[in-house]
């Protein structure tokens, strides 16, 4: 499976030059995309795509799309980013996802791949657990957080949260992301990278473009579950049910 970053197709400069872009899931980029699937015979994991769903002639906003090709270049699955990121932090960053973006309505169930139960998010998602627990219920053996991380919050939380989210949930973890100066007002942390069940980082990029390979040994990652079996152990008859 190859993994791109969420906005693998651009990233604009501002919200109008983002909606102009845009196009559907049956447009010409996606086609191309398709057509690389199946020329190469890989899956694709094309982790934020910027989507003008059907709601596009009512809304004018777009959906912030994790597509999964399969090596026949058919969409196997469409994740719409559910956690939109509506951030400031003064004199660093300011960014209002919501201001242009529709936010997905559902979890979508893992899917089987060679490499194992995949789990989709995006990016923002990586800041709620509740989403990477839900997958581990449903099936997960991978969970994927396709970035565009921002200097500032990647500096400071972007490698202890891929950890977390892959510790918490005894599931790999694969994060690529954006990486350098995407235009004259951002420029996105990257440091792709991969983590194992147990939260030890097995492959990572830094600075600048760049490609890092990462195996699945779904083995390791039952006998981790067998040994700290973390999952059984959990309360939901207690959970939200504080005071």
């Amino acid at each position: 499976i190859v993994f791109l970053p969420e906005g693998f197709d651009y990233i604009g400069r501002d919200a109008a030059q983002t909606l102009s872009l845009a196009e559907g899931l049956d447009g010409d980029l996606m086609g191309r995309y398709a057509d690389l699937a199946r020329d190469c015979g890989v899956w694709l994991s094309l982790g934020g795509f910027h989507e003008r769903g059907q709601d596009w002639p009512t809304t004018q906003r777009i959906y912030n799309c994790h597509a999964l090709l399969d090596p026949a270049g058919r969409l196997v699955a469409a994740y719409r980013k559910t956690h939109l990121c509506d951030v400031e932090l003064e004199g660093r960053v300011t960014m209002k996802e919501s201001s242009f973006t529709n936010p997905g309505t559902e979890i979508l169930a893992p899917v089987s791949t060679p490499a194992g139960k995949l789990g989709l998010s995006i990016c923002y998602d990586l800041r709620f657990p509740e989403i990477s627990l839900a997958l581990r219920r449903a099936g997960a053996e991978i969970l994927t957080y396709p970035s565009a991380f921002t200097v500032p919050t990647g500096s400071a939380h972007w490698e202890v949260l891929l950890r977390a989210r892959a510790i918490e949930s005894q599931c790999y973890v694969v994060a690529a992301a954006q990486s350098g100066k995407n235009h004259e007002s951002r420029t996105s942390y990257g440091h792709s990278l991969v983590v194992d069940p147990w939260g030890a980082v097995v492959a990572q990029c830094r600075e600048g473009p760049g490609l890092c390979y990462a195996e699945i040994d779904l083995d390791y990652l039952h006998r981790v579950r067998r040994e700290m079996p973390v999952q059984g152990h959990r309360r939901p008859d207690l959970y939200g049910t504080v005071g």
